[in-house]
């Protein structure tokens, strides 16, 4: 396919579009909040329930999701975006309020206040920080760049694509803080989401609505023992993957926590569960089924290549547009999470007191953020070529998950569920439990990835409390005071305070 002066035209236009829209929306002045950090990781507690719906459904929705999923050319996978909606709900109903009544500006912050100590914290978030630099962030940029390179048939290395997709994302990221990331990730959705609906009719009409030909493993639902996800899974692993994704992911709950009420956010959660169930599942999976019937088994190409096939020449710049969007969303977030761990739960804690001892000052917020966001974008750019060699991106991505989020899972839920524990012993768990999985699923491979996720969760758990009690002599209490009906109303209703000459403010409208 040959790219048209109108073509580009059309991606620029709309990609300088939502830019400008963003910028209107941003461009009041907020240096009146008292806290930087809220403000630059929390957009000052201002975004309402529409602008959470949005920045979560982005955030999430990329061309890792859309390229890698669709790549699979399975129904099945649409099982990841079903039990999401689980996921999703449980955060509104049982962790989001925890959030809020413990005050959190980062979702580790939650581990200090329960067990105490701040070095179980750091850990989960040096963790988390090597998850967003080492497969998050450089896939994105991969999957981004293999779609443009696919849809347009460009022959430019994928690493030219992604360096500027990376650029672009980080000026959100600096620039506008969390608020700008949640505002243009909202703009940007309802296109990418239209598109996508777009994309799945004339992708069927393109087979006249015929799935004949189509092997029927490759349209069931019901996967068998070798498949990406089988049946059983959904009964083991695939529920606490949900859980550890869309509850303790800074990136994905970083959002949620971002309103001027639990109530707000509680709403913004319930609509991007609604999103993610009636539109999210037919746009990651038929696009990919029906390009098995046109062009076989082509893998992470097939999504670029039945979009450029499928649209009118005069839409691809915008579908393009649309993409390159959910892209820099998908980055500026996960950067602006990143971000977000390091300078709450590392410089806070380490850098800023060492600077104030040594020479009497520590750098802002924002320049610090500047630095470190400047210094992943580099790594993440450096590490693209690593994934161009990936049979499936999206199941290499969620096997690579395990490595980090059962183990942090557990650390959640022991510090939740539990008291008079240890950090420490959470903390010896949970690099415990990292490496473990990583000898067991990369070598030995007994049973499926999902099934062993669900062990090592268990796994992690019970060392923990057992080395608690031999390590630490202390014998925890399991507890569920934290989900008090009245106790979550009376102290998660509202902000409490926590933002400060902010907790007034009307919600972003």
């Amino acid at each position: 396919m040959q790219i048209d002066l109108l073509q580009i035209a059309i991606f620029f236009g709309i990609t300088a579009l939502i830019g400008l829209l963003t910028y209107l929306k941003c461009r009041e002045p907020r240096s009146h909040l008292a806290d930087q950090e809220k403000d630059l990781f929390l957009a000052g507690g201002t975004l309402s329930w529409a602008y959470i719906a949005g920045s979560i459904t982005l955030t999430n929705l990329s061309t890792d999701q859309l390229v890698g999923m669709n790549g699979n050319q399975l129904l099945l996978i649409a099982w990841w975006e079903f039990a999401a909606v689980m996921g999703l709900v449980i955060l509104a109903t049982v962790f989001l309020p925890l959030y809020y009544k413990h005050d959190c500006t980062t979702t580790t912050e939650l581990l200090e206040k329960r067990l105490g100590g701040k070095a179980l914290r750091a850990l989960i978030s040096v963790l988390f920080l090597l998850g967003g630099l080492f497969i998050y962030l450089p896939i994105m940029l991969y999957t981004g760049s293999l779609f443009m390179q696919s849809l347009f048939d460009i022959e430019a290395p994928l690493i030219f694509i992604a360096s500027a997709f990376a650029v672009l994302g980080a000026a959100y990221a600096l620039f506008g803080g969390l608020r700008a990331v949640a505002v243009s990730d909202t703009y940007s959705g309802v296109g990418l989401l239209g598109f996508g609906l777009l994309v799945v009719y004339l992708a069927l009409q393109a087979i006249d609505f015929d799935f004949s030909g189509i092997p029927a493993e490759r349209l069931t639902l019901i996967g068998g023992p070798d498949s990406p996800i089988p049946f059983a899974t959904l009964f083991t692993g695939m529920l606490f993957i949900q859980i550890f994704y869309w509850s303790f992911n800074q990136t994905i709950t970083q959002r949620a926590m971002a309103a001027p009420s639990i109530r707000e956010a509680q709403k913004g959660v319930f609509a991007a569960a609604g999103i993610r169930l009636m539109i999210v599942p037919a746009i990651i999976a038929i696009p990919g089924v029906v390009s098995y019937k046109l062009y076989g088994d082509i893998g992470d190409a097939a999504y670029g290549r039945i979009v450029g096939d499928v649209l009118p020449a005069w839409l691809t710049g915008a579908f393009a547009a649309m993409m390159a969007a959910a892209v820099l969303t998908s980055f500026n977030s996960a950067l602006n999470s990143a971000a977000a761990l390091y300078v709450c739960d590392i410089h806070d804690a380490y850098v800023a007191p060492f600077f104030q001892r040594q020479f009497e000052f520590a750098p802002s917020v924002r320049s610090v953020a500047t630095i470190m966001t400047i210094s992943f974008v580099a790594l993440a750019v450096a590490l693209v070529p690593a994934y161009s060699g990936a049979d499936s991106i999206i199941n290499l991505v969620q096997q690579l998950n395990g490595l980090l989020s059962m183990p942090i899972l557990s650390a959640f839920f022991v510090a939740i569920f539990f008291r008079n524990v240890s950090p420490w012993a959470v903390a010896l768990a949970v690099v415990i439990g990292c490496v473990g999985y990583g000898i067991v699923s990369f070598y030995f491979n007994p049973v499926h990835y999902i099934h062993m996720m669900l062990a090592t969760l268990v796994a992690c758990m019970a060392f923990a409390l057992l080395v608690n009690a031999i390590g630490f002599g202390r014998i925890a209490r399991f507890t569920l005071e934290d989900f008090s009906t009245f106790d979550l109303l009376e102290k998660a209703g509202g902000r409490s305070g926590r933002l400060g000459e902010t907790s007034e403010q009307p919600p972003a409208q």
